[in-house]
């Protein structure tokens, strides 16, 4: 499995979608000031924002095995800021440390690269600081803003960034990464490249994790657990719960490392009272801990919803005898048993309150209220 050849293999299947970030690298004269990076998740947003920060300080354009490489690529070239967050939403504080670094000349690379992830997270007053920045950037600086679409980004940004969309690539491509980089077992690379639906990270998460591949088969099987209100009701509240769950154990170590590293820093006793300078301090802290796992809780119910949609889209594709790959194809059996008891216009009916589902959590609904409605609509109207 070795080393890549060049940093740009870490894009899977996004090779013409690239191609002006190569071309900028090469040529100087090509080269933007900022830059918008899109695709839907999973499309490899990131790894393009990275891999475009290390050619640029690479002296080869990317070779991806010197140190100006591998330091960018991790996070840990002094040129290279990246802003991942883990909130619901970007502050103007983090934004304003950035225009902060941005000002400053490289230390060490030949750019000063800027990467925000999740820049769609930035409110409408925050991207209006971000703004002037951009449009007097600093001589060697570069801004790379990634989003899912180029609308999730304010209209004055837009104008003046270039724009790079890219695509979810073809599942027999990530399957083959799997295999190649991941070693994985070829027929579970193919299953879960399809589960995932291209999306990498989650693709090597249930190539790696049976436990992971094991919840998700568990809130597959809802499309036919639901028989009545009662169900639905339990049924919201499992989804619920599982999310609290898997944000507790992705968070909680995490919180207290955090929260020890601030004290120490502080040069205070966790067990002893706080003087009131360092509380609002360790406040901050909490809060910021909270957002997280509240992003996480609203990230794990969207991956939910999205597998359940995948399931009926399969479901419909049966119904219409389409020749085609099907997404969940070790679930057949359940989806041919579902599709022979239904309508197409059923399958269609549970798709619009799935996608509605996806609205109301995005537009912060009460988690239980929206999937409790989302259940209740899951429910037959063909008797089994």
């Amino acid at each position: 499995m070795g080393h890549p050849v060049s940093v740009w293999d870490q894009v899977v299947g996004q090779e013409a979608a690239i191609a002006p970030l190569q071309a900028a690298v090469a040529q100087p004269a090509a080269m933007t000031h900022a830059w918008i990076i899109t695709g839907p998740p999973g499309s490899g947003r990131s790894h393009a924002a990275r891999a475009f920060a290390a050619a640029l300080q690479c002296l080869e354009g990317g070779c991806g095995t010197c140190r100006a490489c591998t330091t960018a690529i991790s996070g840990a070239h002094a040129d290279v800021t990246v802003l991942a967050t883990e909130k619901v939403t970007i502050s103007i504080d983090e934004v304003r440390d950035l225009i902060s670094t941005a000002q400053s000349s490289p230390s060490e690379g030949r750019w000063r690269v800027i990467i925000v992830e999740d820049a769609d997270r930035m409110t409408e007053r925050t991207s209006n600081v971000l703004l002037k920045s951009i449009e007097e950037p600093p001589p060697r600086t570069v801004w790379v803003l990634c989003a899912p679409s180029g609308e999730d980004i304010a209209v004055t940004i837009r104008s003046r960034s270039r724009k790079v969309s890219l695509r979810m690539p073809d599942p027999e491509v990530v399957a083959r990464l799997l295999i190649e980089r991941d070693g994985v077992e070829p027929e579970l690379a193919r299953q879960c490249a399809y589960a995932a639906q291209s999306h990498i990270g989650v693709a090597r998460r249930l190539a790696r994790d049976p436990a992971a591949r094991a919840r998700r088969d568990q809130v597959l099987a809802l499309a036919t657990d639901i028989r009545g209100v009662g169900d639905a009701v339990l049924a919201a509240a499992d989804l619920v719960a599982v999310a609290e769950e898997d944000a507790k154990a992705a968070t909680e170590e995490r919180d207290v490392e955090e929260r020890n590293a601030l004290l120490r820093t502080l040069g205070a006793d966790d067990g002893g009272r706080l003087p009131p300078a360092l509380r609002s301090q360790v406040k901050q802290l909490e809060d910021d801990q909270k957002r997280r796992a509240t992003r996480h809780k609203r990230d794990v119910m969207d991956r939910a919803i999205v597998d359940l949609m995948s399931l009926y889209r399969d479901v419909a594709a049966v119904h219409v005898g389409a020749a085609q790959p099907l997404i969940n194809e070790s679930h057949r059996g359940h989806i041919e048993a579902l599709a022979a008891r239904t309508e197409l216009a059923d399958t269609m009916r549970c798709l619009d309150a799935l996608s509605t589902t996806r609205d109301r959590l995005a537009s912060n609904v009460a988690p239980l209220l929206a999937l409790e409605a989302m259940a209740l609509a899951l429910r037959p109207r063909v008797a089994a």
